[in-house]
């Protein structure tokens, strides 16, 4: 595919990865940014971290309790969250599957299969 050239994809024809029990994840890298479709069953956790990487999230399905920077917030379908670099968080799910896109830039190269 030639760079600059413009894509269309649907989810449900992206392979989707098992990155950890109850956490399986699809994504569309770019050049600066890439799009992380992840699946959660309930109650899985995701541990506190960080990352240089600027992060968006937006809840698709599901509610989940986030920590960010070590405050507690439960957000629901349709919010979106903001994480600057270096910012501490991560997730518990909540009783129901919790589908998130997260978007990061510039990509997160240790998500790349070599």
């Amino acid at each position: 595919m030639p760079i600059g050239a413009a894509v269309h994809s649907a989810w449900d024809q992206l392979p989707r990865t098992r990155i950890a029990e109850g956490i399986d994840r699809q994504m569309i890298v770019g050049d600066k940014l890439m799009m992380c479709r992840l699946t959660l069953r309930p109650h899985v956790d995701t541990p506190i971290h960080s990352h240089p990487n600027e992060q968006m999230t937006i809840v698709e399905r599901g509610r989940v309790r986030f920590t960010i920077a070590g405050e507690a917030r439960v957000a629901a379908p349709g919010d979106v969250l903001h994480f600057p670099s270096n910012v501490v968080h991560g997730a518990t799910m909540l009783d129901e599957e919790v589908v998130l896109i997260d978007i990061f830039t510039p990509i997160r190269e240790d998500f790349i299969v070599p």
